[in-house]
């Protein structure tokens, strides 16, 4: 019998010392300290620290979070101009350190790809244009913090049949398909680095993620799985283009995918129904105040863009559903929540319930950041998560004050949804924001970052909230044992909640085994 014993630690919320006793990857028990028996299992000290369930981050894009290391950081960009100038330097750096640059085995010059620009306020427009005066024949990729647009230069565009493209910014379905036909890569060293993010996770005090890669999951995870990864439990999304293939192969959410080791489940379809507030095609009732001077045609609309017609959406959901595939679905704007909840409603009446799980949850809407009063209502009654990422917030306050304006009390309504009854997921969206859930449940709790004044801060939750929002057990006998030791309580009130995202985690167990530890033997 394997086991471990983490003993003379506390609980959340108390200060009483307690033996948190495992035993085949079960906590076999929670009792007062020294009242254990733990014969021939190893023990580790706590010295007061505190066990917590092993933290979950609901929605992330980890082939895209493990691309972040290799891209180049254009985060700290105010305006195109100053994006041009952190190209130019990464292309001299790159031809000071190997001659002319690196090149692909076709013996063309190899893609620069940056990521993170964010120009929703930025007083100058991207162009394919600036980016081929400093880039030349090398293809730059430069890839919006939103993942939502692609700026790239005439040098990457020709290749992939968009070299008459005036502008060179493509959104939304454009952007996808071109990002990754640009950034093909080196599969099996980006797999192995995959691997290590998820170790890296795994300091956090991460246990588990549920992956909205855009397609061919469940064999990348397989393949992960043969290279060792052993550190989090994943749910492995599909999306409406491996439908079929989910059919054929009787893949189910939940089900347990051969190979991996037990750790990796069939997760949620996850269907795009609209865009993002940074890329300004979120789907809205209101339209966008015109101030790039594009209008509403260079970002899907007026009032942003809707990726899939209600007719198309209610189809993939149901198709899904039959499939025992559960929803998960893109909106950001607050008419793309409107008809996303409309289309669930539409699951009710045509399946009459079958779809719910046992605790009458329908599937989730992924985003949900602006919401009409009306529909905050409905998630709760319809059972649908409300899957929200925190950071966000942090990430676009600025910018929603002007594309939102007088709407931002209805944006990340995370107080409001709770109060209905909504059941709430948090997440990163990494590589978005961070794959760190201390960080989502700061902004979550303090809504604020970098000392700010807190924005909205009556749509804030309590701390308690956003860690029951991001755990999947419970620290108790009979649950399953991912954990993790932390040297600070969470719940423990103070005059900011940026004491969350500087939590120090000593040790994470999956399962029982550690997948992190500092505390020693």
């Amino acid at each position: 019998m394997s086991g471990l014993l983490l003993a003379g630690g506390r609980l959340p919320g108390s200060d009483a010392p307690v033996d948190v006793l495992v035993r085949d990857g079960v906590i076999a028990s929670v009792g007062p300290a020294g009242s254990a028996d733990a014969s021939g299992v190893e023990t580790r000290a706590l010295d007061g620290r505190f066990v917590i369930p092993g933290l979950w981050d609901n929605h992330v894009h980890f082939t895209q979070w493990t691309k972040v290391s290799r891209r180049l950081d254009l985060s700290r960009a105010s305006s195109a101009e100053e994006a041009v100038a952190l190209v130019r330097d990464a292309l001299a750096t790159r031809a000071a350190s190997a001659g002319s640059g690196p090149v692909t085995g076709a013996g063309t010059p190899e893609a620069l790809v940056g990521y993170g620009f964010r120009d929703a306020l930025w007083p100058d427009i991207p162009s394919k244009d600036l980016l081929d005066a400093v880039a030349g024949d090398t293809p730059v990729l430069l890839v919006s913090g939103d993942l939502h647009c692609c700026w790239a230069s005439s040098a990457a565009l020709a290749p992939h049949g968009y070299g008459d493209h005036p502008t060179g910014l493509l959104r939304e379905d454009d952007c996808f398909d071109f990002m990754y036909r640009v950034e093909e890569g080196d599969a099996s060293s980006l797999d192995a680095q995959a691997v290590q993010v998820a170790r890296e996770a795994a300091r956090r005090g991460v246990v588990g993620v549920v992956d909205l890669e855009i397609d061919g999951n469940a064999d990348r995870w397989r393949r992960l799985a043969a290279l060792g990864h052993d550190a989090l439990r994943v749910e492995a999304g599909i999306w409406p283009q491996d439908f079929d293939r989910a059919r054929v192969e009787g893949l189910r959410t939940g089900d347990v995918l051969d190979g991996t080791g037990g750790l990796v489940r069939v997760g949620p379809s996850k269907v795009v129904t609209d865009g993002s507030l940074n890329t300004r095609t979120a789907y809205c009732f209101d339209p966008y105040p015109d101030l790039d001077g594009q209008g509403g045609d260079a970002h899907g609309g007026a009032c942003g863009q809707l990726s899939v017609p209600p007719d198309e959406l209610r189809g993939l959901m149901e198709r899904a559903a039959r499939q025992g595939l559960r929803p998960a679905i893109h909106a950001i704007g607050d008419h793309a929540n409107r008809l996303a909840l409309d289309a669930f409603a539409h699951l009710d009446r045509v399946l009459g319930g079958a779809h719910r799980d046992a605790d009458g949850l329908a599937g989730s809407i992924e985003h949900a950041q602006l919401l009409t009063h009306e529909d905050v209502a409905r998630f709760a009654a319809l059972g649908v998560v409300a899957s929200v990422q925190p950071e966000h917030a942090m990430d676009d306050r600025d910018i929603a004050d002007v594309y939102w304006a007088g709407r931002t009390a209805r944006a990340f309504a995370l107080a409001d949804l709770r109060a209905a009854g909504t059941r709430l997921a948090l997440g990163s969206d990494a590589p978005v924001a961070p794959l760190d859930p201390w960080a989502t449940m700061s902004a979550a709790v303090g809504r604020s970052r970098d000392g700010r004044e807190p924005w909205h801060p009556e749509q804030a939750i309590d701390r308690a909230a956003a860690l029951d929002a991001s755990v999947r057990t419970r620290v108790a006998s009979g649950e399953r044992a991912d954990l993790a030791v932390v040297e600070r309580d969470p719940l423990a009130a103070s005059t900011s909640a940026d004491d969350l995202r500087a939590m120090r985690v000593s040790a994470t167990l999956l399962g029982g085994r550690l997948t992190h530890d500092t505390l020693g033997g």
